[in-house]
């Protein structure tokens, strides 16, 4: 199909593998109920990936091929015991890397893949081979933690890349903005102490993980003050996501000045998603992408890259993935969403949401980052 460019057409990488899609998570059985295929299964992301080739956006993207992280990239987080299981697991049969996250045979080697590619699209990024980029990466990352793997996550992909674009490319400070709809305690863990990395997570309050994510939990040592977690109530939509960047995320980034931003991204904060009750839609995602890519363009050059996270519908998966794509590119195919509910009454900013937002909004314009000694 023909594309149409946008305002700005910009040289985006798109980072994939078929191997991704390799990756065993099981029937996802429980003990009462009659066997289905997994959450975390290929189809979301292939149907993605499909749309993309179809609509014509593939051809005009930049391709990015990935290669396994190296053991010495992985242990920059998670333990040499934790990493040792997995590979003997995987070499066998597979097992559980923790709780909900299961993997079969050779899935070892295609975590690496996926934290290794997470790492070449941000080194494509770094580098100036592309203006920015996405990696379509499975399993996802953010929730897995150093010495144990949980909600479908092995390796923890942003975090890896993030400390590689540290150790390697000599990167100061880099912020995270993760917007799956459960909170991205691996990355929080990661950097829980660090005043060189801002984590933000903005997710569905007390989803998943049950016992993380509340905005008081903002960093220890040094490092307070520079994660900041939004818990936004079930049935928040565009215009609490539009609000929360414009009035926390953008103000704490611009004053923290990352030289690079990478952004977790699932899409599980849809209106169809089966593991999220929120209500984003394919254009939320397109207007959001336009947001991150603004504030990237004014305190980091526009370094930003995407790696993918959750999101479970697999029919809406593909609209908003393509519509993040699109945004990222300045590019328009003439793929329509005739599903979206833009018209949805609850997308708009409520009061009860407005002020969840406006007083942590508030309380973060009052912290101070120590090491810059700039207020957020």
């Amino acid at each position: 199909m023909n594309t149409t460019l946008g305002v700005q057409k910009l040289a985006t990488g798109f980072l994939w593998h078929e191997k991704y899609m390799w990756h065993d998570t099981g029937s996802g059985a429980a003990e009462n109920i009659e066997p289905d295929e997994h959450f975390e299964n290929p189809e979301t992301k292939r149907r993605m990936k499909n749309l993309l080739d179809v609509s014509g956006l593939t051809d005009k993207l930049i391709r990015l091929d990935p290669r396994m992280a190296t053991e010495d990239e992985l242990r920059r987080f998670h333990t040499e015991d934790y990493i040792n299981k997995i590979k003997k697991l995987s070499d066998v049969n597979g097992g559980l890397a923790g709780p909900n996250t299961p993997f079969g045979k050779g899935s070892y080697e295609i975590a690496k893949l996926a934290a290794g590619g997470t790492i070449v699209a941000t080194e494509s990024v770094l580098s100036g081979k592309v203006d920015n980029a996405y990696a379509l990466v499975r399993p996802p990352g953010h929730h897995a933690e150093r010495d144990i793997g949980r909600g479908f996550c092995i390796f923890a992909n942003v975090a890896l890349a993030a400390m590689h674009a540290r150790d390697i490319w000599k990167i100061e400070r880099i912020a995270t903005i993760d917007w799956d709809v459960h909170h991205g305690n691996g990355t929080q863990q990661a950097f829980y102490n660090d005043t060189n990395v801002l984590t933000i997570s903005i997710h569905q309050d007390g989803l998943f993980p049950a016992d993380s994510g509340k905005f008081e939990e903002r960093g220890i040592g040094e490092g307070e003050n520079f994660n900041i977690n939004i818990p936004l109530p079930a049935g928040s939509g565009h215009g609490a996501y539009a609000a929360t960047i414009e009035r926390i995320v953008a103000p704490a980034v611009q004053s923290f000045h990352p030289q690079l931003i990478l952004v977790p991204c699932g899409f599980d904060a849809s209106v169809y998603d089966p593991l999220g009750r929120m209500l984003l839609t394919s254009e939320s995602y397109r207007q959001l992408t336009e947001m991150l890519l603004g504030l990237a363009g004014n305190v980091c050059d526009g370094k930003i890259v995407f790696s993918h996270e959750g999101g479970y519908s697999k029919r809406y998966v593909p609209f908003c993935g393509l519509a993040t794509i699109e945004a990222l590119s300045g590019l328009r195919t003439e793929i329509t969403d005739l599903g979206g509910r833009d018209d949805l009454p609850g997308q708009d900013l409520a009061p009860h949401q407005e002020i969840l937002i406006d007083e942590i909004a508030s309380h973060v314009k009052r912290a101070f980052l120590p090491k810059s000694g700039q207020p957020i």
